[in-house]
C-alpha cells in the first residue's frame, strides 16, 4: 500500500503531502480543483510517460516521491531483490523527477534506477483505471484480455502468440524460398565465382607489403648498389686506388696519436681504447656495406613477376577489401553465404517438415486455450452478473460470446487464438444480450466495468487500485451500491477513488479534500486530510451543493453513521470501538 504521497511544483501543487491509509480512501474536490494531479503523480510513479508541461510554472523540476509498504507484497520484495534493491523495515521510498527540459529520472529506495524499472516493479501492483476505461468495454477487442486474464489463461494466450509469430514467419521464409529458386541460382553462380577468385589468388597475410617492398628495391637496384658501393669505400678505402683517406685509416691513426701521449695523461688512455672500439665496428660495418652492394641484383624478370602479382592483388582490393584481413574477411562471408544458397533445396524440405509440425502445434493450443476460455466465460458471466445484481442492475443477464476469427492462410488460428471474446449484456428483463457497444449506458458501464475489476482482483491482494470517477453516471441507491463495491475490494487491496459521489466517500476509510485557491496572485491546489468534522462538511456540500444547509448537515452524518465497520475511530462517536478492515496490516510502531 502506499502509506504518504509527497508532491512538488506538479501542475498547480507547489507542495503537497498526504496520508493514505488501508482500505478505501476517497478523493474528493470541487470539479478542476486538481483531483486528477494526484492521478497524474500516482501514474508517473507507475513508469508512465513524463509530459515536460506537467511542470509547475517557475520550477525547474516537479518531483513526486511516495512511501510503500511492502509487508503484504512478497513478490514485490522478491522483484526487488533480483535488482540488487531493498526496502527498509517493510518500508520502500520510490521516487520521480521531471525537468523542465523533459529529462525523467526515477529512484527506489534511495537508488537511482532507468524509469523502466518504475514500470516493472508497480506496472502490474498500481493499477489506475479511469472513466475512460470503462468506455473501453465499448471496443470488443478488450474483451478477450479480460476474459484470460480473469481465467487465469494470459501466460497459454502469450505462448500461442508466440506460436503464432513463429509458424508466419517460417511461412515466410518458404514462400520466399520457393519464390526465389532462380535468383538463388543466380546468386550461387556469383558467389562461387567470387569465392573461387580470391581462392585462386592463393592470398597469404602481410604478402601486400612485403610484394610491395621487394618491387622498390628492384626498381631502385642501381641506386642502391651504388650507394653502398660509395659507402664502403669512404668506410675502407677506394679499391681503384683514389687520393681520398679512407675512415678506418683516420680512427686508427687517432687511436696511434692518443696511446702516444696518453704517456703524459692516463685519460688520454681511456680515450684511446674508445678510438680503437670505433675502429672494430667501422671495419665490421665497412664489410657489411661490401656484402650489401655485391648481393644487389638487377632482375627485370623478377620485377615484371612482381609487378604482375601486385596488379591481381590490386583487383582484390579494389573489390573486396582494403588489405589481406578484409579481403579474407570477405571470402569467409562469401563462402558462408554460397553454403547457405546451396543449401537451400535442403531448408526447404526441412521448413516444409517444421511448417507442419508447428502448424499441428499451434492448432492443438488454440484448441486448449478455446477450451479454457470457454470454461472461463461461463463463471466470468456468472460473477459480473452477481455482482451487477448488487449494484442495482437485479435483471442483469451476462453473456461471453465467443465468436471465431478469420485465420489467415495457412494459419490455424488468429494472433490471439481461434476465438475472439464479446461481452453481451441485458440490462432489463425480457431483453436479449446485447453487445456492449450498443445498448450500455455511460451509468451501466460504470458499474459493469466495477463488476469486472471486482471478478478479475477477487482472488489477488495487495494491490494499490485507484479509480477515476468510475462512478460517473449514477447516483441515489446505485451510488450506494457502487461505493459498497468499492469497499468490498479495498478489503484486499488499497483502493484509491476520485469521487464526486456523497455515498461513495461516507464508506471511504480516510478521505481527502482537494481544494484550488489563489495565493499570491498564482493559483494552487492543495489537498487536506478530513477529520471528523470536516467529513460532515464535505459530504454535505456533495450532497447539497454550494448552499450547505443543517439538513445537509445531517444527511451527511447519516451517511457516516451507514458505513461498516472498518470505519477509523475519527469518523465514530468518541469512545466507540472499531476494528481495521479486513486484510489491513496493523498499525505501525512508528
Amino acid at each position: 500500500m502506499i502509506e504518504r504521497l509527497r508532491i512538488r511544483d506538479l501542475a498547480i501543487v507547489e507542495a503537497a503531502e498526504i496520508a493514505f491509509g488501508p482500505g478505501l480512501n476517497a478523493l474528493t474536490g470541487e470539479t478542476g480543483a486538481g483531483k486528477s494531479i494526484v492521478l497524474g503523480a500516482l501514474a508517473l510513479l507507475a513508469g508512465a510517460r513524463a509530459d515536460a508541461r506537467a511542470v509547475r510554472e517557475g520550477a525547474e523540476e516537479a518531483l513526486v516521491e511516495a512511501v510503500f509498504r511492502t509487508d503484504r507484497a512478497p513478490a514485490l520484495g522478491a522483484a526487488l531483490r533480483e535488482r540488487g534493491l531493498e526496502a527498509e523495515d517493510g518500508e520502500l521510498i520510490v521516487a520521480r523527477s521531471v525537468s523542465r527540459t523533459g529529462r525523467s529520472r526515477a529512484s527506489v529506495a534511495g537508488r537511482l534506477v532507468p524509469v523502466s524499472v518504475l514500470a516493472e516493479l508497480f506496472g502490474e501492483r498500481l493499477e489506475i483505471s479511469s472513466q475512460h476505461e470503462s468506455q473501453r468495454l465499448r471496443r470488443p477487442e478488450s474483451h478477450g484480455l479480460l476474459l484470460d486474464a480473469f481465467g487465469g489463461l494470459l501466460a497459454e494466450r502469450s505462448a500461442l502468440t508466440r506460436g503464432y509469430e513463429a509458424l508466419r514467419a517460417l511461412r515466410a521464409e518458404h514462400a520466399a524460398l520457393e519464390a526465389g529458386e532462380a535468383e538463388r541460382a543466380r546468386r550461387r553462380d556469383f558467389l562461387a565465382f567470387q569465392v573461387g577468385e580470391i581462392d585462386a589468388a592463393g592470398l597469404a597475410p602481410g604478402e601486400l607489403d612485403a610484394l610491395g617492398a621487394e618491387h622498390v628495391r628492384l626498381a631502385h637496384a642501381e641506386e642502391l648498389r651504388a650507394a653502398a658501393a660509395a659507402a664502403a669505400a669512404g668506410l675502407a678505402g677506394d679499391t681503384g686506388g683514389g687520393d681520398a683517406p679512407a675512415a678506418l685509416d683516420l680512427v686508427a691513426a687517432a687511436a696511434a696519436g692518443l696511446e702516444g701521449a696518453a704517456g703524459f695523461d692516463p685519460r688520454l688512455g681511456v680515450l684511446a681504447e674508445r678510438a680503437r672500439g670505433a675502429h672494430a665496428e667501422l671495419a665490421d660495418l665497412a664489410r657489411e656495406v661490401e656484402r650489401y652492394a655485391d648481393a644487389v641484383e638487377v632482375d627485370p624478370g623478377r620485377r615484371a613477376e612482381l609487378e604482375e602479382r601486385l596488379a591481381t592483388l590490386e583487383r582484390l582490393r579494389r573489390k573486396y577489401g582494403r588489405d589481406e584481413a578484409e579481403i579474407l574477411a570477405r571470402r569467409e562471408a562469401l563462402g558462408a553465404e554460397l553454403a547457405a544458397a546451396e543449401g537451400g533445396d535442403a531448408r526447404e524440405a526441412a521448413l516444409a517438415t517444421e511448417l507442419r509440425a508447428a502448424h499441428d502445434a499451434l492448432a492443438a493450443q488454440a484448441a486448449a486455450l478455446g477450451r479454457g476460455r470457454a470454461a472461463a466465460a461461463a463463471r466470468l458471466a456468472r460473477d459480473v452478473e452477481q455482482r451487477l445484481r448488487r449494484l442495482e442492475m437485479p435483471d442483469a443477464r451476462v453473456e461471453v460470446a465467443l465468436l471465431p476469427v478469420a485465420a489467415g492462410e495457412g494459419l490455424p488460428c488468429g494472433p490471439t487464438g481461434a476465438e475472439q471474446a464479446e461481452l453481451r449484456l441485458s440490462a432489463n428483463r425480457g431483453e436479449a444480450p446485447r453487445a456492449l457497444r450498443q445498448i450500455a449506458s455511460g451509468g451501466e458501464l460504470s458499474r459493469v466495468f466495477l463488476a469486472i475489476q471486482g471478478a478479475l482482483r477477487r482472488t489477488e491482494g495487495g494491490m494499490v487500485l485507484v479509480f477515476d470517477e468510475v462512478d460517473a453516471g449514477i447516483g441515489g441507491r446505485t451510488a450506494e451500491r457502487v461505493g459498497q463495491a468499492l469497499a468490498e475490494l479495498a478489503s484486499e487491496h488499497q483502493v484509491l477513488c476520485i469521487t464526486h459521489l456523497p455515498q461513495v466517500a461516507a464508506l471511504a476509510a480516510t478521505q481527502l479534500r482537494v481544494v484550488k485557491e489563489v495565493r499570491g496572485g498564482r493559483t494552487v491546489a492543495a489537498v487536506e486530510a478530513l477529520d471528523a468534522g470536516a467529513r460532515v462538511e464535505e459530504l454535505a456540500r456533495m450532497a447539497g451543493g454550494a448552499r450547505v444547509t443543517e439538513a445537509t448537515r445531517q444527511h451527511a452524518r447519516e451517511l457516516l453513521r451507514a458505513q461498516p465497520p472498518g470505519a477509523p475511530a475519527s469518523d465514530r462517536e468518541p469512545g466507540t470501538p472499531g476494528r481495521r478492515p479486513r486484510g489491513a496490516p496493523p498499525p505501525s510502531p512508528r
